[in-house]
């Protein structure tokens, strides 16, 4: 659907800086977090979790805690079913090891008990007897055919024959002729690159509250989706979804990490076993070992260019691992690999491996940003190669608009020309630089998602305006949702609240992912606003005696659409709402929408750094962001999205990674030794926001949540590459690496 009438009119409160609706909650402590929730009568819930990467369980003996006075329930996979569907039974035996342990950290099992001390000593007592394995954390080494296999029987029907056991999907996207694409180069460059798995570093850790009595559940817990909740938790348990409601608490960071489910199957296993509330809260420790981090990769790029810049032909090979279990997040790094660039040849091939290390979840853009960071690095090197300007080339080679996609589709109205024009523009890119310092830039790019989405708005007697949505509000949803149908009704912004309710108050509402929630539900909110719009015009239609298309609606009145209409006078939207049980009772409008037409999304960034000759440390100096918004509704939130997404790039391309050691143990388990980028790490990052409107939404906005975590990895680089006179093929860049880089150059 598109609306291309809609997306240049003149706005009044979206584009506004209105103040955030959560904040004073926030900061003073008022707010409900996943841990802050308490009731009488609750259990403490504590999890054991395997001491080795690899394991097959032979006994699990809990009758020592089981006899621990205080002790009310244990329970293992014993204590679960088997799922028919094979991506619900992962899950499960995600959240709880059936019969071998698949990675450090890995559950086995759990207990309530009447406190915390309690429950520690219930788990010391637990006896677990391991047939320990051979184990493999190395993305290429796990593809070998002689590779310890993780899991028996897990390819799919795309995995060609041959595959390592491990493997367990092919994709492959693009196309051309790329024999004869790369025989037109001038120059071809073939380079190969690693990157770690890196943890989305919320702050907030897992927590839940979980009540099973009777067949009937109540479930709190911090989520990006309480109706994937219900539906994963009640799928595990063997419950219909109407019996089990789940209602999200404030969250502290989720960034994709919180998309599933880790330990709420267990809390409604242990309440049901015990006949009591139960309550779990991860240690810092547990979430690294055990909640999904990003993949890490091993990839292959090769590109031709000719000696004028223009890029001939584009091929990339991409190995990643998601952990113990499959996942399908090499198909959307295929995808996004050269998605900035018009190529008439290009081919991005995919494989998924299995490794001994926690299930993959998603993290801002899942597989997008290392596959870039390749392809975009590769880039770089071939203008270095030539001597042309980045930036140029980056233009004289952009998709835009007509533009077939590398990945199939021809893209629509996007922004990518736009935000290297604006980066062209700026006087960052042309700054002069200091000694040891280097600039370097990088596109980016994301999908964007809608999906399924329910909206309820309701008009209070007084006239203001109460709106019920179902997704998690992790970037500012609540006063983008607001400022919306405040827009759509003619109102003040201060006259709408949006809350966030649970699964049996509303319609099914997708997780709030994708960077879906402000194109989708902001969607879905204005098709709601018109839908009560429309009752009220009708209302004062009959009051006025006169036919309804004779009503219009403006600032948040309804008038006579013309003199033929009749001379009334304007009725406001608090004139009808208090006379509404006279006119036929509440007036409200409702939405439902399986959301298409998201729209995708661009940036490009420019990074300068410095490095020190002597330690091989990297600073980052300057930073901009250039991004399509679409339609910015609150700029403040999109700055921020901006901002926040370029800091866990710059984490990622620097510092951050998971550290294991030859028995396959996790080696840096919290943030002293998984080291985040803090605020003396950086400089301000400037924002630049462009506004290319999404013809698939009413008022032209596009998603803008993770677009700016990927290209900070090949900014960083290219930025290091210059600044220190060498190439580095493998993330994170951390000081050892570019020292020893440095000297091997001499």
């Amino acid at each position: 659907m598109n609306f291309p009438a809609k997306t240049k009119r003149d706005f009044k409160v979206v584009g506004t800086r209105v103040a955030r609706p959560d904040g004073v909650d926030k900061v003073t402590g008022r707010a409900l977090y996943g841990a802050d929730f308490s009731v009488p009568g609750m259990l403490v819930g504590r999890i054991l979790r395997s001491p080795h990467a690899h394991a097959r369980i032979r006994n699990i003996d809990a009758s020592r805690a089981e006899a621990l006075a205080g002790v009310k329930a244990v329970v293992t996979a014993a204590d679960f079913g088997v799922p028919e569907d094979a991506a619900l039974r992962d899950i499960q035996d995600n959240c709880m090891a059936r019969e071998k342990a698949l990675y450090h950290g890995h559950a086995v099992a759990a207990v309530a008990a009447k406190d915390a001390e309690t429950a520690k000593a219930a788990l010391k007592l637990i006896e677990v007897d391991y047939e320990v394995l051979p184990h493999v954390t190395d993305v290429d080494a796990a593809m070998a055919a002689d590779a310890p296999v993780v899991q028996e029987g897990r390819a799919d029907e795309t995995v060609p024959e041959g595959s390592g056991p491990n493997v367990t999907m092919y994709t492959e996207f693009g196309h051309g002729d790329l024999e004869a694409g790369f025989a037109k180069a001038d120059l071809v460059l073939e380079r190969s690159f690693k990157t770690e798995a890196t943890h989305q570093g919320y702050i907030e850790p897992h927590a839940c509250l979980a009540t099973l009595t009777g067949g009937r559940g109540e479930l709190w817990c911090t989520t990006q989706g309480q109706y994937l909740v219900r539906e994963l938790c009640a799928g595990i348990l063997g419950m219909e979804a109407s019996q089990l409601r789940v209602t999200a608490s404030e969250i502290g960071g989720g960034f994709g990490g919180k998309t599933t489910v880790f330990i709420e199957p267990v809390a409604l296993a242990l309440s049901r076993k015990s006949g009591r509330p139960v309550k779990i809260v991860m240690t810092r420790s547990e979430i690294f070992c055990a909640t999904g981090p990003t993949i890490s990769s091993s990839m292959d790029v090769k590109i031709g260019i000719t000696r004028d810049g223009r890029i001939t032909a584009g091929e990339a090979t991409l190995r990643y691992q998601g952990g113990a279990f499959p996942c399908e997040t090499v198909s959307m790094g295929a995808q996004a690999a050269f998605a900035a660039y018009d190529l008439e040849a290009v081919r991005t091939y995919g494989w998924n491996a299995l490794t001994n290390r926690p299930k993959e979840a998603a993290y801002r853009a899942p597989g997008a940003p290392v596959s870039i960071y390749a392809v975009e690095s590769v880039v770089d090197e071939l203008c270095q190669e030539f001597g042309l300007d980045p930036l140029e080339i980056r233009l004289r080679n952009a998709a835009r608009d007509g533009t077939k996609a590398s990945y199939g589709p021809t893209f629509d109205q996007i922004g990518l020309v736009a935000t290297l024009e604006a980066a062209k523009a700026h006087p960052h890119y042309t700054a002069p630089l200091g000694e040891n310092q280097g600039r370097g830039l990088s596109c980016g790019f994301w999908f964007n998602f809608g999906g399924n989405t329910c909206v309820s708005l309701n008009l209070n007697n007084d006239g203001t305006v109460g709106i019920t949505e179902g997704n998690p509000d992790i970037g500012g949803s609540r006063a983008s949702i607001s400022m919306m149908a405040a827009e759509e009704l003619g109102i003040p912004y201060d006259k709408v609240r949006t809350v966030i309710t649970d699964t049996n108050s509303l319609g099914h509402n997708d997780v709030t992912d994708g960077s879906r929630v402000t194109f989708a539900v902001g969607l879905a909110t204005i098709e709601a606003a018109r839908a009560a719009i429309k009752v009220m015009c009708a209302r004062v239609a009959k009051i006025w005696g006169i036919d309804e298309e004779a009503v219009v609606w403006e600032d948040g009145h309804a008038k006579p659409s013309g003199p033929n209409a009749g001379d009334f006078d304007p009725m406001s939207i608090e004139e009808i709402a208090a006379i509404a049980s006279e006119t036929g009772g509440p007036i409200a409008g409702h939405h439902e929408v399986n959301a298409e037409g998201a729209g995708v999304s661009f940036g490009v960034h420019l990074a300068d750094v410095e490095v020190d000759p002597e330690t091989g440390a990297t600073k980052v100096v300057r930073y901009t962001v250039f991004q399509d918004a679409g339609k910015a509704v609150h700029p403040d939130y999109v700055e921020g999205q901006m901002q926040g997404g370029s800091v866990q790039g710059i984490g990622w391309a620097l510092n951050e990674e998971y550290i294991y050691d030859e028995d396959g143990r996790l080696q840096n388990a919290g943030f002293l030794d998984y080291r985040i980028p803090v605020a003396s790490d950086l400089p301000m990052i400037e924002p630049v926001i462009l506004e290319i409107p999404n013809p698939g939404h009413p008022y032209g906005v596009r998603g803008v949540g993770e677009t700016s975590i990927v290209p900070p990895l090949a900014a960083l680089s290219n930025a290091v590459s210059r600044a220190a006179g060498i190439r580095l093929h493998e993330l994170p860049m951390s000081p050892p690496k570019i020292l020893k880089a440095m000297m091997s150059k001499g």
